[in-house]
């Protein structure tokens, strides 16, 4: 009997506990129902990493001249190009920023954005076709959501531009147990690390350089004190129960 009123009263504060939590986003904002302001963040254009994986597509006004500059699909018809192709390959970068080319050979495209590796390829191009056009866009452009949150989960941005509410909106949302004033954004640039933390009880974190994410951005939500002491509360109680089963198990064979 006293087991169960020392439990319901440990529970008991623990919904306590919770229940003085803000679970809110933004909440110091004014009550206006209609609010305008500047945006002060932009996405950033994220630069190319060794482990990148590339649709480059190369056009011209003379499709045949710009054939040879695109990768030829082995499910495609022969003669064909892979403008769906070069695309559903990709070009890999490899560890020192270069991808194979064809014709061209090996271009570095790393450390730079999808505009200046465009302009960079393009120039090359000129050397061989009279108005070239090249499109580059990421086909593993991913982030990974972990932690407190309903789905956790890699996912795939084909958007190539996410926010960090989109991000957690696609993990299914913070559970009740997510530490909203410390949601932690892990991103690797340059062979450099770089770890934020955000607050997503305050209206700042909408202006931080970190809200929109870059390509393989981590963001890891906290659990809140409570999850952990109820992880705690149920290891301790499984300890406990196998230790009385345990006991019984000997008083019983005892007996016998």
């Amino acid at each position: 009997m006293f087991r169960k009123v020392l439990l319901i009263s440990i529970c008991s504060m623990f919904l306590f506990s919770c229940s003085n939590r803000s679970l809110s986003y933004f909440n110091d904002y004014n009550q206006e129902q209609v609010l305008k302001e500047s945006i002060l963040s932009k996405a950033k254009n994220p630069i190319i990493q060794p482990g990148d994986l590339l649709e480059i597509i190369v056009t011209d006004l003379n499709p045949v001249a710009a054939a040879p500059f695109n990768r030829i699909s082995s499910k495609s018809s022969e003669g064909t190009t892979s403008e769906s192709a070069g695309s559903s390959e990709g070009y890999l970068v490899d560890d020192n920023g270069i991808i194979d080319f064809p014709v061209l050979g090996r271009v570095k495209v790393g450390g730079v954005s999808k505009y200046d590796a465009k302009i960079n390829l393009t120039n090359l191009l000129t050397n061989y076709l009279g108005k070239p056009n090249v499109s580059i866009r990421y086909l593993n452009y991913r982030i990974t959501v972990v932690g407190e949150v309903k789905n956790p989960n890699t996912f795939l941005v084909p958007s190539e531009r996410i926010s960090l509410i989109e991000a957690l909106g696609m993990a299914g949302d913070l559970t009740i147990y997510g530490k909203r004033e410390n949601v932690m954004i892990i991103n690797e640039t340059n062979s450099e690390r770089t770890i934020v933390h955000l607050d997503l009880n305050k209206k700042e974190t909408l202006n931080s350089p970190y809200f929109y994410l870059q390509p393989n951005d981590v963001v890891y939500v906290e659990p809140v004190k409570t999850r952990k002491d109820q992880a705690g509360l149920a290891r301790s109680n499984v300890a406990l129960l196998l230790s009385v089963v345990t006991a019984a198990s000997l008083v019983y064979l005892n007996f016998k």
